[in-house]
């Protein structure tokens, strides 16, 4: 039997009203002190997640990346991203206070009034490259997810600086300044991986020519074994770069089975996953895999994810390096925007997006 409703928010529009137009989100939810979820974000019995499929021996490749020019390094990068599609790297590049700065900085700006945060949603926002929001699609989806965030579209320092919220814009930047060098050696070791071995202007352009940043949210939840904190899903980037706390909820599939592997936190680690573009660009040797997080019933959680992408006019295809040594092409050429806003209208479903790609 399912549990009381809330009743508060028993009618949508109420709910939509004070979570969406008055910019509360699920933190403002969940300070409410709810007994109760709100039926609105309950989801079908299938999308939640079932503890009796998560492999507890279980664990995605812990990759020290100390010595990343070592061959066997290299070697382990690739076999993870062709195996798995994820990995944690430890002993990167990026400096353990600018990551501690950033979790600081989502803190600090959750917790700005939603009058503030409000400023920054779709409706207020004076720029598409700057979104306040909670949920993932709201006006697709069946059922909500319980999570609020805020989007940053890196277009150049100016901007970041007219339009970035104060309160962490400095901790964000420098985070996707520091993480640069990292990206460039995992994306040099792929390459490499696919006979692909000099990374010129163009190609570093079709890899990692825009990057977005997300401060992601999820505070403390009544019944979170009814809900989601991200449904299933898998990323549209080329790589994406993710910063979590100590709390943990990110799950990911094992192979294309039935079951979930939970990614602990590991401290001073940043867990790195292949996007669906870089599964294009592989002709599928490397692997973007189904993701999701789960809602908490006694932490409230962060993580920064660092979105790696081609630019939007970009055409995203098999690389011509793979088709010229042979390769039959499993995907055809797709213009890099038309594939992102197909991912964004519908709710997460899993590996679909893809499918868009597929010859």
């Amino acid at each position: 039997m399912a549990p009381a409703l809330a009743h508060p928010f028993n009618d949508s529009s109420a709910l939509l009203e004070f979570v969406i137009n008055q910019g509360n989100g699920v933190k403002g939810l969940s300070e409410l002190g709810l007994k109760a979820l709100p039926k609105q974000y309950i989801q079908p019995l299938e999308e939640r997640t079932c503890m009796t499929n998560v492999v507890s021996q279980g664990s995605i490749p812990i990759i020290d990346m100390s010595n990343w020019e070592d061959p066997q390094v290299a070697k382990s990068i690739c076999d993870a991203a062709s195996k798995w599609g994820f990995f944690q790297i430890i002993n990167h590049d990026v400096p353990i206070e600018v990551l501690e700065n950033v979790k600081n900085a989502t803190y600090s700006f959750f917790r700005l009034p939603a009058e503030v945060k409000n400023k920054y949603s779709k409706e207020h926002s004076s720029s598409n490259n700057v979104r306040f929001g909670t949920s993932f699609t709201p006006q697709a989806e069946k059922a909500l997810e319980w999570k609020d965030y805020l989007s940053l579209f890196y277009v150049s320092e100016e901007e970041a600086s007219a339009l970035w919220p104060s309160v962490c814009r400095e901790q964000v930047l420098d985070y996707m300044k520091k993480s640069e060098v990292v990206i460039k050696q995992l994306l040099q070791i792929l390459m490499k991986g696919l006979n692909v071995n000099e990374i010129d202007e163009t190609k570093e352009s079709l890899l990692m020519g825009s990057m977005r940043t997300n401060l992601n949210y999820y505070p403390k939840c009544p019944n979170p074994e009814l809900t989601v904190g991200v449904g299933r899903h898998s990323d549209v980037s080329t790589l994406t770069i993710l910063l979590q706390d100590e709390i943990g909820g990110l799950f990911v599939r094992e192979n294309e089975g039935e079951n979930w592997i939970h990614i602990p936190p590991v401290k001073g680690s940043l867990v790195i996953n292949v996007g669906d573009a870089l599964q294009i660009l592989s002709n599928g040797r490397y692997r973007s895999v189904e993701h999701r997080v789960v809602a908490n019933g006694s932490n409230n959680r962060i993580s920064v994810p660092i979105f790696v992408n081609p630019r939007p006019i970009d055409m995203i295809g098999p690389l011509s390096e793979l088709i010229a040594s042979g390769e039959k092409p499993i995907y055809k050429q797709v213009l890099y925007s038309d594939y992102v806003k197909h991912f964004f209208r519908k709710a997460h479903d899993g590996k679909k997006t893809v499918g868009f790609a597929e010859l």
